[in-house]
């Protein structure tokens, strides 16, 4: 099988800066893959709220993951900073891919890349809802 690769887009939309904590520390002693999804769900958290938007409320609809990718680069430890940059594209009819780019901050080095396939979702309703048009509008102008 292949090794998977993320192609990153040209522009990213977002950026924000997080630390390394001892709890994203694996028996290793660097930055575990569990703990890289936590990080980047923090970094989507901060963006959707920096547009005015929470996870359960764009624009009258949540998202769901249906799916992510992780290609590690270099290793992170304990006290670094993380430098997240993210990005939204691939539009479908109820979904969007979300891209992540992990950077050290002091050293300039890419730490990972993921990118994760969200799909809007109405909760009450238990299913699948059509990407709302002004969500979209943002990031295909």
């Amino acid at each position: 099988m292949p090794r998977i690769k993320i192609e990153l887009p040209q522009t990213f939309h977002f950026s924000t800066e997080l630390p390394i904590r001892i709890s994203d520390i694996n028996y290793e002693g660097h930055l575990g893959n569990d703990a890289v999804l936590s990080l980047v769900h923090e970094a989507r958290v901060r963006f959707l709220k920096h547009l005015g938007y929470a996870e359960l409320n764009i624009e009258g609809v949540g998202i769901i993951m249906g799916d992510a990718a992780v290609v590690y680069r270099e290793e992170g430890f304990y006290g670094d900073t993380l430098v997240i940059d993210v990005a939204v594209g691939e539009f479908g009819n109820a979904s969007c891919d979300f891209y992540y780019r992990l950077t050290n901050k002091k050293s300039g080095k890419e730490v990972a890349r993921i990118k994760t396939g969200i799909v809007f979702y109405d909760y009450g309703a238990k299913k699948t809802v059509a990407v709302p048009a002004g969500f979209s509008k943002r990031f295909t102008a």
